[in-house]
């Protein structure tokens, strides 16, 4: 039997604000544990929380930036559930008025763009965290708590079912992050839990109307994990059907190590968590205004700058989509691009020896130590015919040891390109003279005798005749 899997996403992110969403104390990441706590984040008897007005701001930004429609009269509920990390026994969430509603994320999958809706943005705060003594909950003899994280603000952002691969899921989630990352609402830092992700995952037979029992998995903090743990539970599901067992609705977690999820508990539903209007919260009015302030501030977007890139810049598809992907990466490109005409090579830089530097030291484009007034300037050198593809590799690796200028790095490495005619002649008719045999098999149409020519070439000259004009001046010599 063929399968239809059905995807859509929660995605939790938190908002870069300096203190929490109810108090003042520090969202700082890292402090010791328990030392960003008050009163009121930890839900202390007559401890009253108030709202952080740049909570609703943030929310407005990214709403407006998925196209939301952002809802003037909005309010805060208590979502009631026990679990240690939750001092106060309650979360407070947004449930039937939410702040956002509808919108959406056109993706690229495989030459095709494809629209995923999205339901709601809902302002919530954190819980805390458990730290586990074993590597899993299941596998731990004890469990400390650290509510250090318990307020800081966030929104979540609810998909529709739109999602049917795993690719799909991750460019939806890269997009998001993007869009996220440009209007500077959070810094998802995936690796320190600002940005994570909850996948609900549901297979049914091809053709059926109705969507199959779904798994939710919670906090996927990786586009890797998130993709790895959508193929796992769908072979699972369809594995469990074709079995002849029933998928239950529940909540599972990803073993990364292991590569697999692990049941958690029942999924609960919106009437489990008993929500009722926070008593201790105003509803939020936001009029016309406030709105219209928001979307006059909102920058420049993934879409926006792709396109401008691929009309101004000259850039296919391909290379604008993957520059954009990051806001830092877009601003490099647009910086190094003031320095040379030649964006095309600017990109070819970017996506070829700078991102697989960048992989290799995992270290991100903020961190990387050629500036791009340098970058932009050894592309220059390259196209003037100072630097060929092979010496500009050279000057790369001891601009990223040195920091220097390429300027200076060709002039004290010695490595300007030979494009002087005369002197490349001299060396293309000494080498004729010294491989006769080639000559004749090249007439023969034997390709390889001009690479061995040319190789010969290159290494009389240390590699800086310019390759182009050897290939000319052989060809011209050898009819």
């Amino acid at each position: 039997m063929r399968y239809t899997t059905v995807r859509a996403l929660e995605v939790h992110s938190e908002l870069k604000t300096k203190s929490k969403a109810f108090c003042s104390c520090s969202t700082e990441f890292g402090g010791e544990p328990n030392t960003h706590v008050c009163p009121v984040c930890l839900g202390m008897p007559g401890a009253l929380p108030v709202l952080n007005k740049q909570v609703v701001e943030f929310a407005i930004r990214a709403g407006l930036a998925v196209d939301c429609e952002i809802k003037k009269f909005n309010k805060f509920d208590r979502k009631n559930y026990f679990y240690p990390d939750l001092s106060k026994n309650y979360q407070i969430s947004q449930f039937d008025k939410p702040i956002c509603e509808g919108g959406h994320i056109d993706i690229e999958v495989d030459g095709q763009t494809k629209r995923i809706g999205i339901t709601r943005i809902h302002m919530e705060e954190d819980a805390g965290k458990l730290i586990h003594s074993g590597a899993t909950i299941k596998t731990s003899d004890s469990s400390a708590v650290d509510y250090n994280r318990a307020g800081v603000p966030l929104i979540e952002i609810v998909s529709e079912p739109d999602m049917r691969s795993s690719a799909e899921a991750r460019a939806y989630l890269e997009k998001l992050k993007a869009i996220l990352e440009y209007t500077e609402v959070s810094d998802c830092k995936m690796q320190e839990g600002s940005l994570r992700c909850d996948a609900n995952i549901s297979v049914m037979p091809e053709g059926a109307t109705e969507f199959g029992t779904r798994a939710e998995i919670k906090n996927l903090n990786s586009f890797r994990a998130l993709e790895r743990a959508i193929e796992y539970e769908i072979q699972r599901q369809i594995q469990l059907v074709e079995d002849g067992g029933t998928v239950v609705q529940e909540t599972r977690t990803w073993d990364d190590g292991k590569g697999v999820t692990l049941s958690m508990r029942s999924k609960e539903e919106a009437h489990d968590y008993r929500y009722f209007p926070e008593p201790d919260l105003v509803p939020v009015e936001i009029d016309d205004a406030w709105i219209a302030r928001v979307k006059s501030e909102l920058p420049e977007l993934p879409a926006a700058r792709k396109a401008r890139l691929m009309q101004e810049k000259g850039l296919v598809d391909y290379d604008a989509e993957n520059i954009v992907s990051t806001k830092a990466m877009a601003e490099y490109f647009d910086e190094a691009a003031k320095h040379t005409e030649d964006s095309k090579g600017i990109a070819n830089w970017l996506l070829g020896d700078v991102s697989a530097y960048l992989n290799s030291e995992n270290i991100a484009i903020e961190q990387f130590p050629i500036t791009p007034a340098n970058l932009g300037e050894m592309v220059n050198l390259i196209n003037k015919g100072v630097l060929s593809s092979k010496l500009a590799k050279k000057v790369f690796i001891e601009m990223l040891k040195t920091g220097k200028t390429p300027q200076a790095l060709v002039k004290e490495l010695g490595l300007e390109q030979i494009s002087d005619e005369g002197a490349i002649v001299k060396i293309v008719e000494e080498t004729l003279a010294e491989n006769p045999q080639s000559i004749i098999d090249y007439k023969a149409g034997k390709d390889r005798a001009l690479g061995f020519l040319v190789g010969q070439i290159m290494k009389k000259s240390r590699g800086k005749a310019n390759p182009e004009m050897v290939n000319n001046l052989l060809k011209e010599r050898m009819q």
